[in-house]
């Protein structure tokens, strides 16, 4: 696990066990790299990731507040298929479909914020909940995300942990959620009919300082999946469920 996320879950839980209130400032950067044994720009990332998850609020000119408890989705498990899988009791699997390093199209210039001619690995994932087909993963990455990713690995577990581990904090994200007809790859990888309707999460993903890590197309089976979105005049939060 990267460190910042320790430090990130140890925050949680002490929010949790009310050592930090609601409504309460935390203490300074310094003051939390000491207690910690860690660097302040490894308390800045767990920051952020605590920022995006909802739990703290984040004042220009002022010290962090915590502003919810953790009974909230995490933006981890938003974020990341296989950890939300093992959150709700599921099995969570990966087929990757295909890996591959191209020029950029002119659309992923502009969702990742590229040069014309950059390089993206584009990678296209079936993912399974108990070994049912749930949702079809199409994600483009910059070449320096992507040159960290091999189709065993996306096959094998969290491509969110990985990509993490080598130091990159996916922070925040913006979602459009809509509906679409299945196309013939859909259908026949999510074992649907041709133009059956799906469930489409359009995300890009940001680290703390802005820069794009990823741009993704999720389309799920329309039975498997609803998001539901909590609104906070402090924080907005959005979860994923199985459908009922």
């Amino acid at each position: 696990m990267a460190l910042h996320r320790r430090v990130a879950d140890e925050m949680k839980s002490a929010v949790a066990e009310g050592v930090y209130a609601v409504g309460s400032s935390l203490p300074s950067e310094s003051e939390l790299a000491q207690r910690y044994g860690v660097s302040r720009g490894t308390i800045r990332q767990a920051f952020a990731l605590l920022v995006a998850e909802g739990v703290v609020a984040s004042r220009q000119g002022a010290r962090r507040v915590v502003v919810a408890d953790t009974r909230t989705q995490s933006f981890g498990q938003l974020h990341s298929f296989s950890l939300w899988a093992r959150s709700i009791g599921a099995v969570p699997s990966g087929r990757v479909v295909r890996l591959e390093r191209r020029p950029a199209t002119a659309v992923e210039v502009g969702q990742l914020e590229l040069s014309a001619g950059d390089l993206v690995f584009f990678l296209t994932r079936l993912r399974l909940l108990d070994d049912l087909p749930v949702m079809i993963e199409r994600t483009a990455y910059p070449d320096r995300i992507g040159e960290l990713i091999t189709a065993t690995a996306a096959e094998s577990g969290s491509l969110t942990d990985q990509i993490e581990a080598h130091g990159f904090v996916f922070a925040q994200a913006e979602h459009v959620i809509d509906a679409v007809a299945a196309t013939a790859e859909d259908a026949r990888l999510l074992e649907v009919g041709r133009r059956a309707p799906l469930l489409r999460a359009r995300r890009r993903t940001r680290d703390p300082s802005g820069l794009v890590l990823e741009s993704s197309e999720d389309r799920y089976a329309a039975d498997a999946v609803a998001f539901l979105v909590h609104n906070s005049a402090e924080v907005n939060t959005m979860s994923r469920f199985t459908s009922s």
